[in-house]
C-alpha cells in the first residue's frame, strides 16, 4: 500500500469513526434550538387547539416549541412541508385523520405518502364526530331522527366541513349504518360556517367534531347533540349517548398526534414521545382537553400510535372508496 492510498484510507476511517459520535452527541443534546411544530390548518380549529395545549404543557419539559399554522388544501400543504423537512426532530407535524388517511386517499396526485414519508411519534387526543340537529326538528334522540328520515326521504340535509372531510364521511357512515337513509349532503368551506347556519336554522342537521363551543351551544339549547360517534360517551358530556348504543360500529373520530419526517432518529422520536406521555399524565392538562371536547390518549407509544393509525385506515378506506370522492 503506497503512501497516497494509506493517507486516503486513514482519512476515510477517521471521518467514518467521527460520524457516529457527532450524531450521537447531537441526539443526546436534543433539542438545542426551538422545535417548529406545524399545524396544517388555519388557527382556531380542533387540531390547532390541541397543538397549542400540548405545546404549552410539553414546552417546559422538552424545550422551546413554536406552533406554526400552515393551512391550505385541507391540511395537504402543511403536511407536505413536514414530509420534505430534514429528519432531525426540529420540524414536527400535528397530524390527524385527514392528513394521514383521508387526504392521501382522495387525491389523484398525492404530494406525500403518509405511510412512507412519516414516522408516528405519539397520539395526543381523540375528537369524536357527532350527530346534531336544530331544536326545531321534531326529534329528541337518534331513534326518532332515523324514523323521521325514513318517513321523509330527501327532505333532510346535513352540513359538513367540506367534501371529503371526516365530517362528510361521518354523515355518509350514519346514512349507511342506519339502513341507507336519503339525507342530502351540504358541504361547507369549514365547520364554522356550517355551525352558524345550523344555529340559525338554515340547515337542520350536522355531523361535526365535538368541541367545547358545541357543548356550550347544546347546553344553552341552541342546538341538540343527539349522539357522539365514539366507542363510549364523552367524559365532558356523559349525558349524551354514544351512537354505538343505537347503531353498532358507528364510530367516526378524528385523532390528533405528533408525526415526524421519515428517517428521524429513534432516540429523538422516543424523547418526544416520553415528554408527551409525561405531559398527558398531568390531570390538569387532561381536564383542559376534556373541557374542550377532546378525549386525551393516556396509554400510547410510537408503536401503539402507529398501530392505531393503521386500524383507523383499515376502517375508513372502504367508506372513502364508497363515496367516490376525488380531488
Amino acid at each position: 500500500m503506497n503512501r497516497r492510498t494509506l493517507l486516503a484510507f486513514t482519512l476515510a476511517w477517521v471521518a467514518a469513526s467521527a460520524l457516529v459520535p457527532i450524531e450521537a452527541y447531537a441526539q443526546s443534546q436534543y433539542p438545542s434550538r426551538p422545535i417548529r411544530v406545524v399545524v396544517p390548518f388555519p388557527p382556531g380549529g380542533v387540531v390547532g387547539t390541541i397543538a397549542r395545549l400540548w405545546a404549552q404543557q410539553a414546552g417546559p419539559l422538552l424545550g422551546a416549541i413554536v406552533v406554526d399554522n400552515r393551512g391550505g388544501a385541507g391540511g395537504v400543504i402543511g403536511a407536505g412541508e413536514v414530509a420534505r423537512a430534514q429528519p432531525d426532530g426540529y420540524t414536527l407535524l400535528i397530524g390527524n385523520t385527514s392528513t394521514q388517511i383521508i387526504n392521501p386517499a382522495v387525491m389523484r396526485r398525492r404530494p406525500y405518502d403518509p405511510e412512507k414519508d412519516f414516522v408516528t411519534v405519539d397520539m395526543l387526543a381523540i375528537s369524536a364526530t357527532s350527530i346534531i340537529v336544530h331544536p326545531s326538528l321534531p326529534v329528541r334522540n337518534l331513534q326518532q331522527l332515523i324514523a323521521y328520515a325514513k318517513a321523509n326521504p330527501g327532505k333532510l340535509s346535513y352540513g359538513s366541513a367540506g367534501a371529503g372531510t371526516l365530517t362528510h364521511l361521518a354523515g355518509e357512515m350514519f346514512k349507511q349504518r342506519a339502513g341507507g337513509l336519503n339525507i342530502v349532503h351540504v358541504p361547507y368551506r369549514g365547520v364554522g360556517l356550517a355551525v352558524t347556519d345550523l344555529v340559525s336554522g338554515y340547515i337542520p342537521m350536522m355531523t361535526p367534531n365535538v368541541t367545547g363551543q358545541l357543548l356550550a351551544l347544546h347546553k344553552a339549547g341552541k342546538i341538540r347533540i343527539l349522539s357522539v360517534n365514539a366507542p363510549t360517551r364523552l367524559k365532558a358530556a356523559p349525558e349524551i349517548p354514544a351512537t354505538v348504543e343505537t347503531l353498532p360500529n358507528m364510530v367516526a373520530r378524528l385523532f390528533s398526534g405528533v408525526f415526524a419526517p421519515a428517517g428521524t432518529p429513534k432516540p429523538i422520536v422516543d424523547r418526544v414521545s416520553q415528554v408527551t406521555r409525561k405531559a398527558l399524565a398531568d390531570e390538569a392538562f387532561q381536564e383542559k382537553l376534556i373541557q374542550s371536547g377532546f378525549e386525551p390518549v393516556l396509554d400510547s407509544s410510537p408503536e401503539k400510535a402507529h398501530r392505531f393509525v393503521d386500524q383507523e385506515r383499515e376502517q375508513l378506506m372502504p367508506l372513502i372508496k364508497a363515496t367516490g370522492f376525488k380531488k
